[in-house]
């Protein structure tokens, strides 16, 4: 069973010329509507600016086209709270050089959830039962006689702050969203009043709207109202899933015809999936992702390899596989393009650790993927050379996202440490929230292991408890290393995280910038290893003494 609302909404320009109050209700596609949610604003502009009916309009406008091309795995307030900061920078700019202002309060309703966006007076209300609360707080002077001065309102001031507020619904719940012209006049009892006496939502926000004008309102009075009629029967991440009547598939046999795709091999098994080589109908390669047959009814095992699909069609581009359509599918699978090539564990295993030029390339490609799927707010969480395929066609594609969280959508299963051992950062081994810096410190020990073929804390065991001692450096394995890049790899893998590059944006800022730097000289022997120098002293010294006592012995 799909969310299902009834809605209404009512506006009037009363005493004023001119009605700058600006309403939208925006209802998506079912697809939209389950991963984004229905969206609804109120905009109120500010009559003493230069035009604040435009003001309005083009905020409502602005969040009704652009919310829903923001990326599926962004959070709710995330999207909304990116794209106000983009509108206030507009409004900012104003016309004639004045600042265009005017104030919203929208509210998103996704699954049982709300999502509330508030900046300025108008007000958000949520009836249940027969209690009345206000969900909003008023951005105005509290002083007597300065409660219609705004403190806050979008394009006031170059960063606008924004308040965001998330809660549950229930079926029958009400959210009315009010101007000033409506709640100023009326008071919360008669709101309440009035929506306690009209079942219908249209008729209630004329009601209310009729009701502030004869109340004495001299502003434009809008009211918006939407009543929860049902809630979906699971939450948000089931429903992406859809696991429910999905039957695994049987274990395939080489050559068999399987839903179009013809078997050639199992190419690997493991407790997490079973994976296959096929052919399409024109002999392409692909390769068939799959649970084992054993695994049928459960639930975790069989959302995690949806979720998995569900990830990797959001972050589609040349860093990642391709995913055919699936058009006719009927078990549960997914499928993707087998690529020529390599691991570079492969790789490493085979040549050992990879030329300058080629770790340089390496790093910039692997650091530009991290940073499309985080601003897609998609954590990876298994960032090792075995999970860095190099294609032949040049391409540097990152594998396996079935470890990879998005939060507000993810379930994260206790007690686990997920990763690999050996690239997790330490708060993850204290059961720390998934956090973007714990993928850049994955990346930092990969490309560490890339450049030296070492671990920079040491190789650790699935059953060890590691301890982070001090890295050692790079310098130690590469002398032709330049110093710049040893230094940028430890902040990459920094046991505190405050100490880590923020975002692999900047780790890639710093990376260029220290490519384009100069060469320095190579360093001398005693600033590169001070022991094999000392050593070198005293041979040398040995052999000199040595050669003196001869030399006098031959003489006498």
């Amino acid at each position: 069973m799909p969310l299902t609302l009834s809605i209404g909404e009512a506006t009037a320009t009363g005493p004023r010329t001119e009605n700058q109050d600006a309403l939208r209700s925006v209802m998506p596609a079912p697809a939209l509507a389950t991963s984004k949610g229905y969206l609804f604003a109120l905009a109120d502009g500010v009559s003493q600016c230069a035009d604040g009916g435009l003001a309005a309009r083009s905020t409502v406008q602005a969040l009704a086209q652009d919310y829903y091309s923001t990326p599926e795995t962004w959070p709710v307030a995330q999207s909304l709270d990116r794209l106000l900061l983009a509108q206030n920078r507009w409004l900012q700019a104003g016309t004639q050089g004045q600042p265009l202002l005017t104030t919203l309060t929208a509210l998103v309703l996704r699954g049982h959830r709300y999502t509330l966006a508030h900046v300025g007076d108008c007000r958000l209300y949520h009836l249940r039962g027969e209690t009345l609360r206000c969900l909003t707080e008023d951005h105005v002077w509290q002083q007597p006689g300065m409660q219609h001065v705004l403190t806050r309102a979008l394009g006031l001031e170059a960063h606008v702050v924004v308040d965001f507020r998330e809660g549950d619904v229930q079926v029958g719940d009400c959210f009315l969203l009010a101007s000033d012209g409506v709640w100023a006049s009326l008071g919360d009892t008669a709101i309440r009043r009035a929506l306690l006496e009209e079942a219908d939502p249209v008729s209630a926000t004329q009601a209310l709207i009729h009701a502030a004008h004869l109340a004495g309102s001299q502003d434009n009075a809008s009211a918006l109202l939407v009543r929860i009629e049902t809630l979906p029967d699971k939450p948000l991440a089931d429903a992406l899933a859809e696991v429910e009547g999905w039957p695994i598939p049987p274990r395939l046999k080489e050559g068999q015809i399987f839903e179009g795709w013809q078997i050639e091999q199992r190419l690997s098994v493991s407790q997490q999936s079973w994976l296959y080589r096929v052919h399409d109908e024109a002999g392409r390669p692909w390769l068939l992702k799959t649970l084992a047959p054993t695994q049928q009814g459960d639930t975790q095992a069989m959302q995690a390899l949806l979720m998995e699909e569900w990830f990797l069609r959001r972050v589609a581009g040349r860093a990642f596989v391709e995913l055919h359509s699936l058009p006719h599918r009927q078990h549960l699978y997914y499928v993707q393009r087998e690529y020529p090539g390599r691991t570079l564990a492969a790789q490493l295993s085979q040549e050992g650790p990879l030329p300058l030029g080629e770790w340089l390339d390496t790093a910039t490609r692997l650091l530009r993927a991290i940073g499309q799927l985080h601003r897609r707010n998609i954590l990876h969480r298994d960032i090792k050379p075995e999970n860095l395929h190099r294609g032949d066609d040049g391409e540097l594609r990152l594998l396996d996202f079935g470890l990879a969280y998005c939060p507000g959508l993810s379930r994260e299963s206790e007690g686990t440490v997920p990763g690999t051992p050996g690239y997790l950062a330490p708060e993850v081994f204290e059961g720390a929230t998934p956090e973007p810096q714990q993928d850049l410190f994955a990346a930092g020990i990969t490309l560490y292991h890339l450049l030296t073929g070492h671990y920079p804390y040491g190789e650790i065991e699935a059953f060890q408890r590691p301890r982070f001692q001090r890295p050692e450096n790079a310098l130690r394995y590469r002398h032709d290393v330049p110093v710049w890049i040893n230094d940028w790899l430890l902040r990459c893998i920094a046991k505190s995280p405050t100490e880590r590059f923020e975002t692999a944006e900047e780790a890639l800022l710093m990376l260029e910038q220290g490519e384009r730097q100069p060469m320095p000289p190579p360093k001398a022997l005693l600033e590169r290893n001070p022991l094999a120098f000392w050593r070198t002293v005293a041979c040398a010294s040995l052999l000199i003494n040595v050669a003196a006592v001869l030399f006098w012995l031959y003489r006498h």
